[in-house]
C-alpha cells in the first residue's frame, strides 16, 4: 500500500474542514449502534428462543436428500391449451382404404344419384357432418415421381397400384406394366401409332407451331397422352375425364406431370370461363354430341375462343371403315354423324376437313353472320340474361352463348379482341382488361401485378430451395390466382400451374388467366377439389384463409390441402400474421414442418409468409 495516494481533492482540504468531516462520521456510527441495540431488545421481549424449538432432523424420511432447484418459482402458470391446439394433436391418419379418396366423386355416394345423362358422375360433395377429418395416407412404398420430361413416359407402380388399364387397353398402347413401374408409349385408341404422329396429322390442318394455339381442352382424356405430347409444342392442355370404369386414368395423367382434373359433361357447365380454349379435342370420348338438342356441343362452343377449333376422332367419324369393329350398325353411325353435322351448322361452325379418322370444325370469329342466320336457323336461340363466365354448378343451357359485339362488319374481326401469339400473349394486356369489362382492374393494375409477382417468386426461391431447384417440382397449384401473376413468374421453369379463382372472389378473373395463355378452374375451398390425392408437388395460397374466414373451418381447408399435396411437397401461405399463427398451430399437428418469414418488403408489414413442407409418410406395409 506504500504507493497508494488519496485523491488530490481530499488532500487539499483545510484542517477545519477535515475536523468537521470527522464529527459527522462519529455521529453516524453512534446512531447505527443505537438502532441495532433497540432491535435486539424488541425481539427478545416475548420472543421465541432458539433453545425452545424442537430438534428437527435435516433429512426427509424415507427419501434421499432433495437436490437443490435454482429454477425461478415466481412465474405464472401456463395458460390452458386452446381448443385449436387440442384438435391439432388429435388429427389422426385415415385408413389405407382412403388412400385414393376423392370426396366429391365418391363411388359409393354417386350411386344415390340419377344415371340419366351421367349425373351420378358429377360432383356430389359430402355434407358437413360426413367430411373426413383425418390425413389421407400415401400407399405403402410411395416414391417421389420421376422428373419431367422423363415422367411423361414412366411412373412408379407403387404410386398408382392399378393394372386394369394395362389389360383393358393392352392393344392400344395406353400403358404397360414392367417390374416396379408403368411405361406410357404414347398410344391411344384412335392413335395406335402414337400421340406425336397423331398431333402431326392435326398440324396439317391447324398451325400448331406459330403460337396462335396455346390452350387446349381434351374431353375424355384417357391417360392424357394427347396433352402430354402437346407440351413439346408449347400448348398446355386441360385434360379431364370422370372417375369411372377406366380406373385411375386421371391419376395416371397427374403422375406423368400432365394437367388434369376429374370431370364429366352431364348436366352442369364445365368449370371454365367462356372463350377459354383455342382447341377442344375428343378422341373416342363417347360423349353423345348430337343428343339432347346438341347441349354438349353448345357447351364446347361456350368455352371455345372465337376462331377456335373442335377436333373429333373416333365414332362416328369414318364409320364406313370401322362400323364392324365398333359393333354398331351403319345406319346408327350414319345417323349419329348427321346429328353432329346438323348441330355444328346450327352453331355456325365451319367444317374444315374430314380425313380418314379425323374431322375438324372451326368456330366463327364473331357472330355477325350467325345472328342473321337465326332467321332460318331458329335453334338454338341466343342466350339472354346469361353470365357466360359463370360455371360453378351452373346448369347447362340449350342456347348459344353470344360473342361480344364487334365494331365493324368484317367477318374476320375477332369478338372480344384478338390475342397475341405465344409467348407474347403471357404479358400482353388481356382483352378483358383492355376493354374495361372487369370492374376495378386497369391496365396499370395488370402491369404492376405482373412486376410484383416477379419479385415475390424470386423472394420465395430464396427460402424454398425445392422451388428454386429446376425440375424438383412439376405440378403446382395456386389457390387464389387473381390475374395469374404467380404462374406467369414461373413460365421459364419446367412446371405447370393450376390457377384457381375462388367462386367467392370479388372479381371473376379466370377469363384473364386464359387470355394470358395459362390454365385454371373455379373452386369453392369449403369443398374438396375434383382431383386425386397427391396431385400437386407445391401449393400456393395467397390470402385464402382471410377470404374464407367465417365461411368454413380452417382445419377442413388445410386437410384438403394435405390430401392433394404429395409427400415432401411444399406449401407457401401469404396472409395476416394473426391468421398465419392459427394456421401454423394446425399444420404442426399434420406432420408439416414450417416457419413464418417476413414480407418481402420487410418486417414492418402485417402480411407475412408461412413456408411449409409436408413430411414423408405412407400407409403401413400390408402385413403389419
Amino acid at each position: 500500500m506504500a504507493n497508494y495516494r488519496w485523491p488530490s481533492k481530499l488532500s487539499k482540504l483545510s484542517p477545519r474542514a477535515k475536523q468537521t468531516n470527522l464529527y459527522g462520521v462519529i455521529l453516524v456510527t453512534i446512531l447505527c449502534a443505537a438502532s441495532y441495540s433497540v432491535g435486539i431488545w424488541k425481539n427478545s421481549r416475548g420472543g421465541i428462543s432458539r433453545a425452545s424449538l424442537p430438534s428437527l432432523p435435516c433429512t426427509f424420511p424415507n427419501k434421499t436428500s432433495p437436490a437443490l432447484n435454482f429454477i425461478a418459482h415466481h412465474t405464472s402458470p401456463d395458460p390452458p391449451p386452446s381448443t385449436t391446439a387440442a384438435r391439432v394433436v388429435q388429427i389422426p391418419s385415415c385408413g389405407v382404404e382412403f388412400s385414393e379418396y376423392t370426396p366429391c366423386e365418391s363411388v359409393n355416394r354417386s350411386l344415390s344419384f340419377p344415371r340419366h345423362r351421367l349425373i351420378y358422375r358429377e360432383r356430389h360433395c359430402p355434407p358437413k357432418d360426413e367430411i373426413l377429418r383425418c390425413r389421407i395416407p400415401a400407399p405403402y412404398g410411395y416414391s417421389v415421381p420421376f422428373k419431367w420430361p422423363e415422367s411423361r413416359d414412366v411412373a412408379w407402380f407403387a404410386n398408382v397400384p392399378h393394372t386394369e388399364l394395362t389389360v383393358e387397353k393392352k392393344n392400344q398402347n395406353w400403358v404397360r406394366y414392367e417390374k416396379d413401374r408403368f411405361l406410357f408409349p404414347g398410344g391411344g385408341t384412335m392413335f395406335p401409332r402414337g400421340a406425336d404422329a397423331y398431333i402431326s396429322e392435326i398440324g396439317r390442318v391447324i398451325n400448331l407451331n406459330d403460337g396462335s394455339v396455346r390452350t387446349a381442352i381434351d374431353t375424355g382424356c384417357g391417360v392424357a397422352s394427347f396433352g402430354a405430347y402437346l407440351m413439346s409444342r408449347n400448348i398446355v392442355t386441360m385434360s379431364f375425364a370422370p372417375r369411372d370404369t377406366h380406373e385411375a386414368q386421371v391419376q395416371f395423367a397427374l403422375e406423368r406431370g400432365v394437367p388434369a382434373i376429374l370431370g364429366v359433361l352431364a348436366s352442369i357447365r364445365l368449370p371454365f370461363p367462356a372463350r377459354a380454349f383455342d382447341i377442344a379435342h375428343c378422341s373416342r370420348c363417347l360423349i353423345p354430341w348430337g343428343q339432347y338438342n346438341g347441349t354438349y356441343l353448345i357447351e364446347v362452343d361456350r368455352v371455345l375462343r372465337p376462331g377456335g377449333y373442335w377436333i373429333l376422332s373416333g365414332p362416328p367419324i369414318n364409320w364406313q371403315r370401322h362400323w364392324r369393329g365398333w359393333e354398331r350398325t351403319r345406319d346408327d353411325l350414319n345417323s349419329e354423324q348427321s346429328q353432329i353435322e346438323r348441330v355444328a351448322r346450327s352453331l355456325c361452325w365451319k367444317k374444315l376437313v374430314q380425313r380418314e379418322d379425323l374431322a375438324v370444325w372451326q368456330k366463327p370469329t364473331n357472330h355477325i353472320h350467325c345472328k342473321r342466320n337465326r332467321i332460318a336457323l331458329k335453334r338454338p336461340p341466343f342466350c339472354h340474361r346469361t353470365q357466360p363466365d359463370h360455371a360453378w354448378y351452373t346448369k347447362l343451357e340449350q342456347c348459344l352463348t353470344p360473342l361480344p359485339e364487334v365494331t365493324g362488319t368484317e367477318i374476320k374481326e375477332v369478338a372480344g379482341g384478338k390475342l397475341a401469339r405465344w409467348p407474347e400473349r403471357l404479358n400482353a394486356v388481356p382483352p378483358r382488361i383492355k376493354s374495361g369489362s372487369l370492374q376495378g382492374i386497369t391496365v396499370d393494375d395488370f402491369v404492376t401485378n405482373t412486376e410484383t409477382w416477379q419479385r415475390r417468386v424470386s423472394y420465395y426461391k430464396r427460402f424454398d430451395q425445392q422451388l428454386a431447384e429446376t425440375g424438383r417440382y412439376r405440378n403446382l397449384l395456386d389457390m387464389n390466382a387473381y390475374l395469374g401473376g404467380f404462374a406467369a413468374a414461373l413460365v421459364d421453369d419446367p412446371v405447370w400451374v393450376m390457377n384457381v379463382v375462388p367462386v367467392e372472389a370479388s372479381v371473376n378473373t379466370l377469363g384473364v388467366i386464359y387470355e394470358r395463355g395459362l390454365i385454371g378452374t373455379y373452386q369453392n375451398w369449403c369443398e374438396a377439389m375434383s382431383t386425386y390425392p397427391r396431385t400437386y408437388d407445391f401449393i400456393h395460397a395467397d390470402s385464402v384463409f382471410s377470404l374464407y374466414k367465417d365461411r368454413c373451418d380452417m382445419e377442413d381447408i388445410l386437410l384438403e390441402m394435405d390430401r392433394i399435396l404429395r409427400p415432401k411437397g411444399s406449401v407457401i401461405i401469404r396472409d395476416d400474421i394473426d391468421v398465419l399463427t392459427k394456421v401454423k398451430k394446425i399444420t404442426d399437428g399434420m406432420q408439416w414442418e414450417g416457419r413464418i418469414g417476413d414480407h418481402e418488403k420487410g418486417p414492418l408489414e402485417r402480411e407475412k409468409v408461412l413456408f411449409l413442407v409436408k413430411e414423408y409418410w405412407t400407409a403401413p406395409a400390408p402385413d403389419q
